[in-house]
């Protein structure tokens, strides 16, 4: 594929989604949307259309292709991996006080929307399966380690991990997942109606949680962006997903996998960790000024990662 046709394909498949979050951006600028309809709209995703979407496309999925130890065991390890390095660059560069916001901004990506609609928009319906399992699996990784980091650097908050696994055994992903693989697995057939009404659900997910992201965000947060904001973002969207894709290669991970991974570990920062923030009494200022430059940056070296995969002939 020329340079000029893979920049155009990448293009038709980043611009819809980038294009919903400035969507989402818009309306909330002119007040068609409020703060409280993008709560209201993101629980909705959170707890039904997203838990949808994950159970039908793994329910729907060839599991000899989706579930592929390598590939999965991969992505799980290098995400701790990438969180240790992003710790111990924050222990070595940055205030005591910040380093756990920069470290769950550094490695904490938006898997459940903006890297499944990237996969599904790009990879079809194997996009969505293999997609739908990372999400579902990496949502156990990054809860327990951000949890983990923020309460060390947190002067009021205290770890508590009986809370932690009762709030992880009762997430909807997970749950979703959980329940999809058994489905799936002995091939249950499920009746025409629940697919359906559960399509229904599933396609609501990626626009309204796109919408909710545009929403939330604020131009003028780039305006207030700290050297630390614009150091997390770059190792969120530069170091993390080169070193993940160059370890990719020499573990012999090529072909729609290695682009999967390439959108996962690449993707903005993750709308949860100014949740987190917030709940942890940290800078939660600083977690959003990430999730912004992420958000707009992603654009860009998302597109260059996959022209770069696609002219090598890797994906």
């Amino acid at each position: 594929m020329g340079l000029l046709a893979a920049f155009t394909h990448t293009l038709e498949i980043t611009l819809p989604v980038f294009l919903m979050v400035f969507l989402g951006l818009g309306l909330k600028r002119i007040g068609w949307i409020d703060s409280h309809f993008i709560t209201t709209a993101s629980m909705l995703v959170f707890k039904v259309t997203m838990p949808a979407l994950l159970f039908l496309s793994i329910v729907n999925a060839d599991l000899d292709r989706a579930l592929q130890p390598t590939l999965i065991g991969y992505f799980l390890g290098y995400t701790v991996l990438s969180f240790f390095l992003a710790w111990g660059w924050a222990a070595w560069r940055h205030p005591f006080v910040e380093r756990g916001i920069f470290t769950q901004g550094a490695f904490r990506a938006n898997n459940g929307i903006v890297g499944l609609a990237l996969a599904a928009s790009q990879f079809g319906d194997y996009g969505l399966s293999v997609g739908g399992i990372f999400a579902g699996a990496v949502i156990v990784i990054y809860n327990i380690l951000s949890v983990i980091v923020l309460s060390i650097y947190s002067e009021r908050a205290a770890t508590d991990m009986r809370s932690l696994l009762s709030n992880l055994a009762k997430n909807p992903l997970i749950l979703s997942v959980v329940f999809a693989i058994p489905v799936a697995f002995f091939d249950i057939d499920l009746p025409g109606w629940l697919r359906t009404s559960g399509g229904y659900l599933g396609a609501m997910s990626l626009p309204l949680g796109l919408i909710c992201i545009g929403g939330t965000l604020s131009v003028s947060a780039f305006k207030r962006s700290s050297t630390i904001a614009l150091d997390a973002s770059l190792w969120k969207l530069v170091w993390v997903p080169l070193f993940g894709v160059l370890g990719a290669l020499a573990v012999g991970i090529r072909g729609p996998g290695l682009g999967v991974l390439l959108l996962f570990l690449g993707s903005p920062g993750a709308a949860a960790s100014f949740v987190m923030a917030k709940a942890f009494h940290a800078n939660d200022k600083l977690a959003a000024n990430i999730i912004v430059i992420t958000t707009f940056g992603s654009m860009l070296t998302l597109s260059l990662g996959m022209i770069t995969l696609k002219w090598f002939g890797f994906s």
